[in-house]
């Protein structure tokens, strides 16, 4: 019987609570991204795509220094958060914008996929009775993006749990504070005897991870019947 300590059980909590906030943080943005990628004519799309997906062939590792610099008290944006009293370097909230990053390519990539499969016949349908875009976007696009939606939220959110190398950079491992499950198992790995306790961690991380995955196929089929005339 594993005996789980006061903060391997705050590990457990703000992981949980890192992986949500940044799935629903990114979701609008999400969404708008894929909608840009898919329906709009705007330049230089496929240079936007690379730059979103970056994140996915980066080292996290990388990614972590390069938010650390923008984040970090000399960094432009972190120095003109702190002349306003905010603080994000080795905080929660510089755990939940690793995760965000990280996670947002896969997020963007499911909901794009989705709208790619929309029957253009609908959108033009839906035009030619006089929508307006914002119409189109919230009756036709909207609705039939849902899977993908959930698919995209449910594959960010399993990729928030699991991260680690910005994560450690950007945030730290300060027990009680930002150290996630990932971090907690690190440390175990790193203390003569603490194989027993990363094991532990590990079976909650697959746990955690399964859970996502059949509740997201759950979410998907009671959307799939609901849509179903």
């Amino acid at each position: 019987m594993l005996d789980f300590s006061p903060t391997d059980l705050q590990a457990m909590v703000l992981s949980a609570q890192v992986a949500i906030t940044a799935t629903l943080v990114s979701l609008p943005f999400g969404f708008a991204a894929a909608y840009l990628l898919v329906f709009s004519r705007m330049p230089g799309k496929p240079l936007v795509d690379g730059i979103l997906n970056l994140p996915l062939v980066l080292p996290p590792v990388v990614v972590g220094y390069l938010l650390l610099l923008l984040l970090g008290n000399r960094g432009w944006l972190g120095g003109l958060l702190s002349d306003w009293g905010i603080r994000i370097i080795f905080t929660w909230k510089a755990a939940v914008i690793a995760s965000m990053v990280v996670g947002f390519p896969l997020l963007v990539r499911s909901i794009r996929i989705g709208m790619e499969d929309i029957d253009e016949k609908l959108i033009q349908a839906s035009r030619t009775l006089g929508a307006r875009w914002y119409d189109t976007l919230f009756t036709v696009i909207l609705p039939l993006s849902g899977r993908a939606i959930l698919a995209g939220a449910s594959l960010m959110f399993a990729r928030s749990l699991g991260e680690f190398g910005a994560t450690i950079i950007i945030a730290g491992n300060i027990p009680g504070v930002t150290q996630t499950i990932p971090l907690a198992i690190y440390g175990y790995t790193s203390t003569p005897g603490g194989d027993r306790m990363a094991l532990g961690l590990c079976l909650v991380s697959i746990v955690l991870a399964l859970g996502v995955l059949i509740f997201n196929e759950w979410l998907v089929k009671r959307f799939s019947r609901g849509r179903k005339p």
